[in-house]
């Protein structure tokens, strides 16, 4: 009861690359880099089976963004050339490579880190990939002209290397899609469309991941900017109860989101956010077993997964290793009160 799991990504040590930032510099290149990711990924699948968690991830340790780790392997992306893009209607600006010709995957993505995680846990292992509708919203198309065009090409790239990866042995494939929270009304029509494309034929589970973003000031300025309800999973709940993807990942813990909402998912596993990743605070277990607590007024006990709000990459490492083991322990203490 109540498996334990994390959204995604998880710090960078300071030898592999920056320190505190979404887009950080690599500290090594060639052979060098590989080996200090590989080094990376086993250094948090250990932290993680440490901590008490039942499904572990790579940590995202071989990406340099959630994003722009996949783009990499893509050709018709001009990466030479970015040009500046407001992302998720305009929140914050980033620089972004630029569609220039009909995608193509350029071989295998993600197959060295899944293979390593794969091999280093005997636990369910989860691998994460960027949803179609948020792609779209994160590099410049100067081809397609057309945002539901390039997101269903992006889609047919998405699901190759899903196929590839539960070949691999994932056992769960999450796609993320944060921009399910900003453009609603799409994303209940072409954006589910989109992410079912993404996982068409998978047989392993999958999971979509929609959160409020990562805790840093952009973010944070938008979520005190939205009131005291926030309701946007309220356009996009239903169509997804209705797909075939298996588990919605939300976000729940220190934020203004009805926790009723969480009913438009009967029939889902819900991973419940208990963790909060806009904060250096550590939550404490009793924190976290009453979380899940207010949740399973809505969800049912064997549908219900705590886990984190979001990634925690741009956090502090001892912050995100002392977190995991509050969602561990919290997690343990509600089955003793739940069960």
């Amino acid at each position: 009861m109540f498996p334990t799991t994390l959204a995604g990504s998880l710090p960078k040590p300071g030898w592999l690359a920056e320190t505190n930032k979404l887009w950080p510099q690599w500290k090594a290149q060639g052979a060098e880099l590989d080996q200090a990711k590989c080094d990376a990924t086993l250094l948090w699948i250990k932290a993680q089976e440490d901590a008490g968690l039942d499904i572990v991830g790579d940590g995202e340790q071989a990406r340099q963004h959630f994003v722009h780790g996949f783009l990499e392997k893509v050709d018709g992306i001009d990466f030479e050339h970015k040009v500046e893009m407001g992302i998720r209607n305009d929140r914050y600006k980033a620089m972004v490579p630029q569609v220039v010709a009909p995608l193509k995957l350029r071989g295998r993505v993600h197959a060295m880190e899944a293979r390593f995680a794969r091999a280093h846990t005997t636990k369910k292992l989860k691998f994460t990939l960027p949803g179609p509708m948020t792609i779209v919203d994160t590099v410049a198309d100067r081809h397609y002209g057309d945002r539901v065009k390039m997101a269903f090409a992006f889609a047919e790239l998405l699901n190759q290397e899903a196929l590839a990866l539960q070949a691999d042995g994932v056992d769960i494939i999450q796609f993320d899609e944060p921009a399910f929270n900003v453009y609603m009304a799409e994303a209940a029509d072409w954006g589910v469309k989109a992410l079912e494309r993404a996982a068409q034929g998978l047989t392993c589970t999958t999971a979509v991941h929609i959160c409020y973003g990562y805790g840093i000031q952009a973010n944070i300025d938008w979520k005190n900017a939205l009131g005291d309800e926030w309701r946007q999973y309220e356009q996009v709940f239903p169509a997804l109860a209705k797909s075939s993807i298996d588990q919605v990942s939300l976000e729940c813990y220190h934020s203004h989101v009805p926790p009723d909402l969480m009913k438009l998912l009967d029939g889902k596993d819900v991973l419940v956010g208990v963790i909060d990743v806009a904060s250096a605070e550590i939550e404490t277990p009793e924190q976290v077993a009453d979380t899940i607590g207010r949740a399973l007024q809505f969800v049912r006990k064997e549908r219900l997964f705590p886990c984190t709000n979001c990634g925690l990459a741009p956090m502090d490492r001892e912050v995100a290793l002392k977190k995991l083991q509050a969602l561990a322990a919290g997690a343990a203490l509600a089955r003793r009160r739940y069960a």
